[in-house]
């Protein structure tokens, strides 16, 4: 059976000792966020985790979910599990407090996300998609669609859902069909089919709240004819209860290689009833609110999937006998020893344990920058730290997904063929991790929107939020004995990023094949020097408190320990990155199509 327990001791160093989460409670409305707070929340979304949603991860797996003539059931368990979620106030922890919200740290909700992720990624795709809903109808909705729907989101009693997707388009949303037709009462009627809606339909709320683009009859063509809409499943009465059902139909489950607990839902609209929500034909921009932090959420579902993946992976080395160690028995009195004794097995659990913690590190800093994007008092203070998110969002979405599908995939390997076995639950993380690559944008259009937005805007205004830091924290730094081992390899990682960069800008600017063919290699690039940078800080810290950490010794000596495996051992791929990338477009495009 797989084990998880959460990694509250690396979250605290993180939180408190790293990244500085503690300044957050001198920003407005965070008053109340002091680290003994947020480690309160923290100690209480571990239990419920480990306690209630762990346990039903292998079970609804193993169910899935269930439909019957328009009706979904989510598996055994989860209707409970989801009451006790609700009720417990975790649906609402950063969601603003005049609509029945707690008000904290939006980096808060970060880490438990990414717990709750751990424990059960199936089913925090429901309360998921809700906060992202939350957030598009907060910032584009009128006043009368926020009063009316927020406060049902916020206490978890309503979901939420984002509609995007049609047979006939994905990625490009210019091919979008779904129409829009005004009513003389300010509504509209929608009128479409979208597909791979997650949590589209269940029976875990009273109600689920679709955001669905659609064009009006006006609308241009392509992507700036899209508006988006709010479309509920059943009609609010005047007084906010549930009233009659509308125009909306679920038409059938998909049957998936993972995340099975997740219902993944065709919804039909046949003249349904919605509301404008923002301007019309600006619907894009709405649902970006929306995207980006389904991006980010989804970097933390491969971050939650690395962490139980690599938990699972030490403990059965640390219990698997197999064979001697190759310098001699290290457990004679046993038959043979653990296999954590073998090189290659504890280079898979390293590669595993630096990626998972750094990857970490990374999230909850741009998580921390993200609060401070909306709560800062100083304009250039929250236009710098909205520059530098919105830089790092392709690199967590695809960086923490890429490595969560990984690090799942080294824990079967360490099982052996122990691993391909279901009962042993570590298949399941692989085949739930797979998706997080795919949805919310693949990695491949993540890397794109790193060379050809992020990159270009503003002369590399927003590159600029990352590389100035780093530059300064590593001309303050050089002097300090504690990373004389691990600078060397930063500094030569740092340079070939500077190099990528230009090399892609340039070329890219002549020749847009240029870019496309290198964006994915520049990502994966990037993302390596990014969670270099946060191991840094890492090391210096625990270098810092081990001569006087008593009984949390152990504690910052495996985070030394760690960080010079990353740079010895992780960080140098940066070097064949960046050859690819220098390579140029000619060997991905000189291949004729008819060829393949």
């Amino acid at each position: 059976m797989p084990i998880y327990k959460a990694p509250l001791e690396d979250i605290r160093f993180l939180l408190n000792e790293v990244i500085g989460a503690g300044e957050l409670a001198k920003l407005p409305g965070y008053a109340e966020a002091t680290p003994d707070a947020m480690d309160s929340v923290l100690e209480e979304a571990a239990k419920i985790c480990e306690e209630v949603l762990f346990p039903l991860n292998q079970s609804g797996d193993e169910e899935g979910c269930h439909f019957n003539n328009g009706v979904v059931t989510t598996p055994k368990g989860f209707r409970d599990a989801y009451k006790t979620f609700r009720e417990s106030g975790w649906t609402g922890l950063s969601c603003k407090t005049e609509f029945g919200g707690q008000g904290l740290p939006l980096l808060l909700n970060f880490v438990v996300d990414e717990l709750v992720c751990s424990a059960n990624l199936s089913f925090g795709m429901y309360p998921g998609l809700s906060h992202g809903a939350y957030n598009a109808i907060d910032i584009h909705a009128s006043d009368e669609l926020k009063k009316r729907y927020l406060p049902k989101l916020v206490d978890g009693s309503w979901t939420g859902t984002m509609c995007l997707t049609e047979p006939q388009c994905g990625t490009d949303l210019g091919l979008i069909r779904t129409k829009a037709d005004p009513q003389p009462d300010g509504s509209v009627k929608i009128t479409g089919t979208k597909i791979f809606i997650s949590a589209g339909e269940h029976d875990l709320s009273d109600n689920i709240i679709h955001l669905v683009l659609a064009r009006l009859p006006d609308a241009p063509a392509g992507i700036r004819g899209i508006s988006l809409f709010l479309v509920p499943k059943f009609l609010p009465k005047p007084d906010g209860s549930v009233g009659t059902r509308n125009a909306v139909a679920c038409g059938s489950i998909e049957h998936k290689m993972g995340i099975k607990g997740s219902a993944t839902c065709v919804i039909n609209f046949d003249n349904a009833t919605g509301w404008l929500v923002g301007r019309a034909h600006k619907g894009m921009s709405a649902m970006f609110t929306m995207m980006n932090e389904a991006r980010l959420a989804v970097g933390l579902q491969g971050l939650g999937i690395a962490e139980v993946a690599y938990q699972n992976g030490v403990a059965y080395a640390r219990d698997r006998l197999q064979g001697r160690a190759l310098t001699g028995p290290k457990f004679p009195d046993k038959p043979a020893d653990p296999i954590i004794v073998h090189p290659d097995v504890r280079r898979n659990l390293l590669l595993s344990r630096s990626l998972t913690e750094g990857c970490r590190a990374l999230a909850y800093w741009i998580g921390r920058e993200l609060d401070i994007s909306i709560k800062h008092p100083d304009e250039s203070v929250r236009e710098d730290a909205e520059d530098l998110v919105a830089l790092m969002i392709p690199i967590i979405k695809s960086f923490l997904t890429d490595t969560g599908f990984q690090v799942a995939n080294i824990a079967m390997q360490v099982y052996g063929g122990h691993g391909y076995i279901r009962d042993n639950g570590v298949e399941q993380f692989s085949r739930d991790a797979r998706i997080t690559q795919i949805y919310e944008g693949t990695n491949g259009v993540q890397a794109l929107d790193l060379v050809g937005r992020k990159m270009a805007e503003d002369y590399g205004r927003l590159l600029r939020q990352f590389f100035h830091p780093v530059a300064d924290f590593m001309a303050a730094e050089k002097n300090n004995p504690a990373l004389a081992e691990m600078l060397p390899y930063f500094m030569s990682a740092y340079g070939k990023l500077q190099m990528s960069t230009l090399t892609v800008g340039t070329r890219g600017f002549s020749n847009p094949d240029e870019a496309g063919a290198a964006a994915t290699d520049y990502l994966t690039l990037f993302a390596y020097v990014a969670v270099g940078y946060m191991w840094l800080r890492m090391a210096k810290v625990a270098a810092e408190k081990l001569p006087t950490a008593g009984d949390r010794a152990p504690f910052y000596d495996a985070k030394l320990k760690t960080a010079r495996f990353y740079f010895n051992k992780v960080l140098p791929q940066v070097n064949a990155l960046n050859l690819a990338i220098l390579s140029g477009a000619k060997p991905v495009m000189d291949f004729p199509a008819e060829a393949f």
